[in-house]
């Protein structure tokens, strides 16, 4: 099963670098404090979705989703959970 690191929506910016952001945010955030990241870009892709042109927001809002699932169920492969 493809894990949310793996993809990326809408291009390879974030999976060029040498470290992809949400695991930064992973490392200096709290756990509680990172799930409400994760919440968060949920609902504003999910808001923002067919709004602006040229994005596929409602993807990037399920990708978020699946990041967020894997967090909480353990099954996350990035930074420090």
């Amino acid at each position: 099963m493809t894990k949310a690191d793996e993809i990326q929506v809408s291009g390879t910016h974030y999976k060029d670098m040498p470290i992809q952001t949400w695991h930064v945010m992973e490392a200096v955030l709290t756990r509680d404090e990172f799930i409400g990241f994760l919440k968060g870009n949920v609902i504003k892709y999910s808001l923002r979705a067919g709004r602006k042109d040229g994005t596929d927001d409602a993807g990037k809002a399920v990708h978020y989703m699946m990041k967020l699932k894997e967090f909480q169920d353990g099954s996350n492969t990035g930074g420090e959970s």
